[in-house]
Parts: C-alpha cells; sequence; structure tokens
C-alpha cells in the first residue's frame, strides 16, 4: 500500500520538474474579465432576490391590513338572539 503513494508523489515530483507550458498572453486578462462578469451577475441576482423578497412582504402586508385574516369570521351555526 505505502508503493502507491510513493508513486504518485514521484509523477508529481517530475511533473513538476519537467518544462512548464507556456501561458497565454491574454489568460489573466480574460479570467479577470471573467470573473468581473460573474461578480456582476451574482451582485444582479442578489439584488433581484432581496427586491423581490421586499416586494413579496409588502404585497402580504398590504394583503393582511386589508383583510384581516387574523379575525374570527362570524360564525352562522345557530340563529341570533333577539328579542328575550
Amino acid at each position: 500500500m505505502s508503493s502507491i503513494p510513493d508513486r504518485k508523489e514521484a509523477q508529481v515530483r517530475r511533473l513538476m520538474q519537467g518544462p512548464h507550458p507556456v501561458v497565454p498572453a491574454g489568460l489573466a486578462a480574460a479570467a479577470a474579465a471573467r470573473g468581473d462578469r460573474l461578480l456582476r451577475r451574482r451582485r444582479i441576482l442578489h439584488r433581484a432576490g432581496w427586491t423581490l423578497l421586499v416586494a413579496a412582504a409588502v404585497a402580504f402586508a398590504v394583503w393582511a391590513a386589508l383583510t384581516h385574516p387574523w379575525q374570527v369570521p362570524p360564525s352562522d351555526v345557530s340563529p341570533p338572539l333577539e328579542g328575550w
């Protein structure tokens, strides 16, 4: 079992000592631009999510203020007692 890590370590050492690949000239700029796009998209999605959450909370508050769902509806089981 101890030969497997040694073999992997030897492979990694050979890769690290060998010739390094040439990095394209615009790679860093392209990576930075992609990161900016992802960050901008993430900010927009977070803002849209919070805006939607606030709009839903306001809509619920307006609905609750107009309909008063916490009040018990009048009971229609027995007739009203009048004339006693």
